[in-house]
């Protein structure tokens, strides 16, 4: 059996090559699904293998896998490398502490509240504030929605539904708002989704009309979905507007940010969400804009009574010592939990608060150079708008899915495409803060050259007009 440091020693080898192949092959070769196990030794078997066998593998399958840090990458809502995070989620593996108590978690739970604290000051949440992290955006909304129906009806966890209630969400919203609706017991029937505008943002007076018109109706609004950057054009819903009728009505308001919730970083940026102290709870994605390993996600609450109404549970066998400040099962959804704060509060340690400005402040200013880019070049139509990190184009009219399909399978970039409002387009993001200007304009060239060197892109276009 191999000991810890000799497999430290091979994975400081993986690392050098993978870095390398990152340098010589940003895109990896992809293989057919039909053909993977043939491609790559998966098999499990009952003998070991040995050492230099296992290696290579382990090459084999890490130079395969799909780059999400490389200068080519932009097909999600995260992508890049952060190193000093890199380094606390490293340490988070080899200390394994579990996040529920202070028992068996220590400092670090010390951590994890230090961000959540700081956070809440960030955003202009009171004293009695608190939160915590979920594995994932998805779950942070479920969580807040949870907390919302609690409040609303205080005997729904042991009674269930008495009256139909309702929530509200833009129809730009994430899609976990449907899912959230069915695991919580309201049922999806019951998700009103809201008009947005031309820009993808929700209209406040199509949300008030609609409660409205619930309330005439029976049902119980009871809860409203905001978000800060939309999947698709990373629109900023008008939390200041919202809030009004959030407040004139006593329904919970949720700020999604788990794609740009982090802009709060950024005095520049900050405006994107205004009104946000006013929400009941808000959730960012340390993965996503401040580029911190999978998963890091937090979700915040402006009266932590609310996490202990919906998720405390006494059990004697785990909360034996120390106070509920510091078991911090008490106000999380699961019970294991592994240290996602660690890794972010390396990132953010080593730079400070104004090192998470330049990268925020770095993603915004990349995306001005794409859509200034597409703005001035007469063979692109742009469908996005300010204030986004996403770009929403199309190229001399081609097909987005044809040409997003032939730039991924022949390994040339990876980027997506996604729809508005009847048009569908090429969706670049420019979340990878590791990335400069050049790198922008390098990602326009390679899609250009490539269309060039491939003439049946644009006769398939040709062909559909005719």
């Amino acid at each position: 059996m191999s000991n810890i440091n000799t497999d430290l020693t091979l994975f400081n080898e993986l690392v050098e090559i993978l870095l390398d192949d990152e340098k010589n092959y940003p895109v990896a070769e992809r293989i057919d699904p039909a053909e993977l196990y043939e491609s790559i030794d998966l098999s499990l078997n009952d003998n070991a293998i040995v050492d230099e066998e296992f290696k290579n593998v382990l090459q084999n399958v890490i130079t395969a896998t799909p780059k999400t840090a490389t200068n080519l990458f932009f097909n999600q809502l995260f992508g890049g490398r952060q190193s000093k995070a890199v380094l606390g989620d490293l340490l988070a593996v080899l200390l394994n502490n579990s996040m529920y108590t202070y028992k068996v978690a220590g400092p670090q739970v010390g951590i994890e509240k230090e961000i959540i604290n700081q956070s809440c000051n960030m955003i202009g949440y009171g004293p009695d504030s608190n939160g915590t992290f979920p594995t994932g955006g998805s779950m942070s909304n479920f969580m807040a929605l949870v907390m919302g129906r609690d409040r609303k009806a205080p005997n729904f966890k042991s009674k269930g539904m008495a009256k139909p209630m309702t929530l509200y969400t833009s129809e730009e919203s994430h899609y976990s708002n449907a899912k959230n609706a069915s695991f919580a017991g309201v049922g999806r029937d019951n998700v009103r989704y809201i008009k947005a505008d031309a820009e993808g943002k929700m209209i406040p007076a199509e949300l008030e009309a609609q409660i409205v018109n619930d309330i005439a109706n029976g049902f119980v609004p009871f809860y409203v979905n905001s978000t800060a950057g939309t999947t698709v054009l990373g629109a900023f819903d008008p939390i200041e507007e919202i809030a009004d009728i959030t407040e004139k009505y006593d329904l919970w308001l949720h700020v999604d940010g788990a794609y740009c919730g982090s802009a709060i970083f950024s005095k520049k940026r900050m405006e994107l969400l205004k009104g946000i102290e006013r929400s009941d709870s808000f959730s960012y994605n340390a993965h996503k804009m401040l580029g911190t390993p999978l998963i890091c996600s937090i979700i915040l609450v402006n009266d932590k009574k609310h996490l202990h109404n919906s998720f405390s549970n006494d059990a004697t066998y785990l909360y034996q010592t120390d106070q509920d400040d510091f078991n911090l099962g008490k106000t999380s959804f699961q019970c294991g939990r592994r240290n996602d704060a660690l890794k972010f509060w390396t990132l953010w340690k080593s730079v400070g608060t104004n090192g998470l400005e330049q990268i925020v402040d770095q993603q915004f200013d990349l995306a001005d150079v794409a859509r200034d880019y597409v703005r001035n070049h007469p063979d692109y139509t742009l469908y996005s708008f300010d204030d986004s990190i996403s770009i929403c184009f199309n190229y001399k009219a081609i097909d987005p899915k044809v040409l997003c399909t032939a730039l991924y399978e022949n390994q040339i970039t990876i980027v997506g495409f996604g729809s508005f409002n009847n048009d569908t387009f090429i969706r670049l993001v420019t979340i990878n803060a590791t990335n400069s200007k050049e790198d922008i304009l390098n990602f326009f060239k390679v899609l250009e050259d490539y269309v060039e060197k491939n003439t049946s892109l644009v006769a398939q276009k040709e062909l559909a007009n005719s």
